[in-house]
């Protein structure tokens, strides 16, 4: 069975779509998915198909200025005006939305890139609603230069050029994403070593990867990234909520596993449950790899069922 939903965001000016995916069989619990930065969420259909065949509801929406809800709203790389945490907030409303289905059952959160902050943030604020969560791929700190970013982008964001858009200024703060690149074509290669995967990347219509970011949404990007990086967030995070926190050992979006197991150990510092995994020679997209995907979908699986 399939749901589309469609909710107003939080940023107040954008409907928000998503999709609640539910096998057919007795659910054992749901887990929402949070995609990435300039991508979509039906990029992970063959997550999601494993996920529901392991019994699960799945959950998940395209953000704001991202997929279909940036074709709808005739709004893409525009996140609107209300903060780093438009995304976050809209989250929790899909989940309230696939509550109001299906109540009482366990729910997990899993997010990668971009969606793993979100769900940082998401784990602050409302953690104490989950059964567990799933970082992929995180941003940890120091991979993109936050306090840089903010100084270049709030000035042009108070001077009224919030809506405008300059790729110079994403390429500058993401240039260091291509440091471990040898070849350089589409401007992706970071994503995944399969040529394959970075074309479909580059070329999917629903993707926001080819289409500029408004100043404000980058300026909201790299505000989320350095509001989770520290160890006050781990603090903020229940205790008592399983985390299952995965990479890859070549991403740099996690400094090449440093950064993931920094927020491992600020996690493990202020006593949280962690488990933490590095698939070596592997880049960003750990579920995007054909000899990798599927040992990867079987991790997050044992996680869920062993939280069970």
């Amino acid at each position: 069975m399939l749901h589309e939903v469609k909710f107003r965001s939080y940023n107040e000016v954008q409907d928000v779509y998503g999709w609640i995916y539910v096998p057919a069989c007795k659910p054992k619990g749901v887990i929402q998915l949070v995609h990435g930065f300039g991508e979509h969420s039906r990029r992970y259909f063959h997550m999601i198909v494993k996920l529901m065949d392991a019994g699960f509801i799945v959950a998940a929406d395209d953000h704001v200025g991202h997929g279909k809800t940036a074709l709808e709203n005739d709004t893409w790389g525009d996140w609107g005006t209300k903060g780093c945490k438009t995304m976050m907030e809209d989250e929790h409303t899909l989940k309230a939305l696939v509550q109001e289905k299906y109540p009482d059952l366990p729910y997990f959160i899993y997010g990668h890139s971009m969606g793993s902050i979100i769900l940082r943030q998401f784990m602050a604020k409302y953690g104490e609603e989950l059964t567990g969560a799933i970082i992929c791929g995180t941003v940890g700190p120091g991979a993109v230069p936050c306090e840089e970013g903010i100084k270049m982008l709030k000035p042009l964001v108070e001077a009224g050029k919030g809506k405008e858009a300059d790729p110079a200024l994403l390429g500058s703060m993401l240039g260091g994403l291509f440091a471990r690149i040898e070849e350089v074509k589409l401007g992706n290669e970071w994503i995944c070593h399969d040529p394959y995967v970075q074309i479909d990347h580059a070329q999917d219509p629903f993707d926001a990867f080819t289409k500029p970011t408004s100043n404000e949404a980058l300026l909201q990007f790299v505000e989320m990234i350095q509001e989770v990086n520290t160890a006050e967030w781990a603090a903020a995070v229940p205790k008592n909520l399983p985390i299952y926190n995965i990479a890859g050992d070549e991403d740099p979006c996690g400094s090449y596993g440093e950064g993931v197991l920094q927020v491992s150990k600020w996690l493990e510092e202020s006593g949280h449950d962690v488990e933490t995994k590095l698939y070596e020679g592997y880049r960003h997209e750990i579920h995007n790899y054909a000899d990798l995907k599927d040992e990867v979908e079987a991790g997050i699986v044992a996680f869920l069922n062993k939280v069970l």
